[in-house]
This record gives structure tokens, C-alpha cells and sequence, in this order.
């Protein structure tokens, strides 16, 4: 199957979901059984910027780092065999869901409330957008968060699997894809 000059095994995948449910970690570890480029755009920026996105929102500001989220998915997107770990926020940009869902396989990581909350120690100082907030706040971001992800081609619970188990079954769920395609 051919979509926009680009096979279906040749498209960029791109992982969506809130913070630290674990697109970078999966992210990799799906690159590394396919042999492709992994890109996570939060350190693409921070590299850009030579400062950690919570600097980058400080000193810059939320505005400026969307633009460059913008401009960076938007070039990314439209190269192939890529592996590309979205930022939490990413997808509240129209323009952004529109280019990876166009130009990419687009995979959400679901992960249940309860399941996330137990993460939120290791990640809330790394999130300017958790800055502040009560547990209630971030729970109502979480699930308004829950229906901007709504758009994609697949989706994948995470909840209580192991990184490995996630990541072979997402390779072989696009193998199988792949060959219903007559792509092998």
C-alpha cells in the first residue's frame, strides 16, 4: 500500500500520549528491533536550545517552543523509517496532528490514571507544565490531554507491561500490517 509516495513500511512512526508514559523508552527500544532512527523532539529542541525544555519555557517561553516543536515535527514528519517521540503537549497543535497523521504511522501509549500517578515523583520537576499544580489539576489535564490523543491509527495499552513486551508487539503488530499490505 502506497499513501502520499511513501510505502506503509517505509512511513516515520510517531508515539503520542501525556508526559512520562513512556514514548521515549518505547520509542527506542521499537528503533532499535527495526533499525531505525530514533528522534525524540523534546531533546531535539533542548539540543538546539543547549538548555532542558523547563529552561526553554522559562527563559523563552511556552510560544517559542511551540513554534520550534511546530517547525521541527513538521520537517521530521515528512522523512522516512523514522521512529519520533512526541512531546505530551505536541498534539494540542492542530498543524502538528495534521502532518504526523498525513505523513505517519501515528501510535497512541495509553497508560490508566492510576498507572500514571504512580509516575509522577520520577517525572513532575522535568515538566514546566505540571509546575504548580495540585494532584486534582493534573488529573483533569490528564484526561482533557486523553481526548487529543483520540486521533491516531493505533493504540496500545501500557498499563502494567514490561518496556520489552510493548515493544515486540507493536514490531510485530507492523510486521503483520505489513504483510497484509504485501510489504514484507
Amino acid at each position: 500500500m502506497v499513501y502520499r509516495g511513501v510505502s506503509l513500511k517505509e512511513m516515520s512512526i510517531v508515539f503520542i500520549g501525556f508526559m512520562g508514559v513512556g514514548k521515549t523508552t518505547i520509542g527506542k527500544a521499537v528503533a532499535k528491533k527495526l533499525y531505525r532512527d530514533f528522534i525524540d523532539i523534546d531533546a531535539e529542541i533542548e539540543k538546539e536550545y543547549g538548555m532542558p525544555t523547563s529552561q526553554i519555557f522559562n527563559k523563552i517561553g511556552e510560544k517559542a517552543f511551540r513554534e520550534k516543536e511546530k517547525s521541527v515535527i513538521t520537517d521530521l514528519c515528512k522523512k522516512k523509517m523514522k521512529v519520533i517521540s512526541l512531546g505530551g503537549g505536541a498534539f494540542l497543535q492542530e498543524e502538528i496532528k495534521q502532518v504526523c497523521l498525513e505523513n505517519c504511522l501515528v501510535i497512541f501509549l495509553d497508560l490508566s490514571w492510576e498507572n500514571w500517578k504512580e509516575r509522577i515523583s520520577l517525572i513532575i520537576d522535568s515538566r514546566p507544565v505540571l509546575k504548580g499544580k495540585s494532584l486534582k489539576e493534573i488529573e483533569e489535564l490528564f484526561y482533557k490531554r486523553q481526548e487529543i490523543y483520540a486521533d491516531h491509527h493505533s493504540v496500545v495499552s501500557t498499563d502494567n507491561q514490561d518496556v520489552e513486551d510493548i515493544a515486540e508487539y507493536i514490531v510485530e503488530s507492523l510486521k503483520l500490517a505489513w504483510e497484509l499490505y504485501g510489504e514484507k
